[in-house]
């Protein structure tokens, strides 16, 4: 279970968020199995995803973040609804990269350079707001404060980190996302542009110990912070039978009697958690003529 943080400076016109997400991360990497870089780009996109779902309303609410590039790692998935709960999705979990020249991991170059980065909030509304921004180095961090300032014109600041040990374990991940709300002062910009500056990666700190409590103090110095309320987020993926059979309906008669015929026992396995179903398409499919019968 990971620890999110919100707060507010004194005067309301900057907003912080900041999440300790090493447990997500290490569930991610538990079930997906993956190599240093694509934890990293994985944890990073579910870091940023539950930053994020502090500003939902209602726990039904949710946000999709959506990375596609033309690096190895291909598509990278991360939905978190309004209770906390993340799931995340790499299509290749296995990457193999040559460090970039500051000894990070190059997760850039696992996501790639060329893409775009997809943010889908379903907010109860008729149709869900859909923003789309071109990737600006599949970073992550860089990529949804472009996405911010793009599509919700919201200066932001993103920081988000994974540290991964030599045997592939998640020592730390973690991240904060800083607002600015409309009024802000330039005498205010620059202090933050600053404090932001000056800081230490966000899993440095936490490797030292540091609280989010402190790192908050650090970003928001000069601002007299005041937090508003804090909250839990953990990987969970509410995958089902029933959502399964469902989407086996949704199919369509034919192509299920196409399947009956090549195999009557589905095996499907879900791309969030790897847990697999077995499913009688013979049932599905009575099932279905009978409610077509009515």
């Amino acid at each position: 279970m990971a620890r999110l943080l919100r707060a507010i400076s004194e005067n309301g016109g900057v907003v912080f968020y900041a999440i300790d997400s090493t447990e997500i991360v290490r569930e991610a990497e538990r079930i997906h199995k993956t190599s240093a870089v694509t934890s990293a780009a994985l944890g990073r996109l579910l870091t940023a995803a539950s930053l994020m779902s502090a500003t939902l309303k209602r726990d039904s609410d949710s946000i999709t973040l959506r990375m596609k590039g033309d690096g190895p790692a291909g598509l990278v998935l991360a939905v978190v609804n309004g209770s906390g709960e993340v799931k995340g999705y790499i299509q290749n979990p296995i990457v193999e990269l040559p460090l970039r020249p500051d000894g990070k991991l190059d997760v850039g170059g696992a996501i790639g350079h060329n893409g775009t980065l997809s943010v889908v909030k379903d907010l109860g509304l008729k149709e869900p707001y859909v923003g789309q921004v071109p990737l600006i180095s599949g970073e992550v961090a860089e990529d949804i404060t472009s996405y911010y300032a793009t599509s919700e014109q919201i200066p932001t600041v993103c920081a988000l980190g994974v540290l991964v040990d030599r045997d592939l374990s998640i020592l730390h991940a973690g991240g904060y996302l800083l607002q600015l709300l409309p009024g802000a002062s330039e005498e205010e910009i620059t202090r933050l542009e600053n404090n932001v500056q000056s800081m230490d990666s966000i899993t440095h700190m936490l490797q030292q110990g540091m609280q989010l409590e402190e790192i908050m103090e650090r970003v928001l110095d000069g601002f007299a912070p005041q937090i508003l309320d804090e909250q839990q987020s953990f990987y969970r993926c509410d995958c089902t039978k029933e959502r399964v059979e469902r989407a086996l309906i949704s199919i369509g008669k034919l192509e299920l009697e196409k399947m009956v015929k090549e195999d009557p026992i589905a095996q499907v396995s879900c791309q969030f958690c790897d847990k697999t179903y077995k499913i009688d398409l013979r049932q599905l499919l009575s099932n279905l003529e009978k409610k077509t019968e009515k």
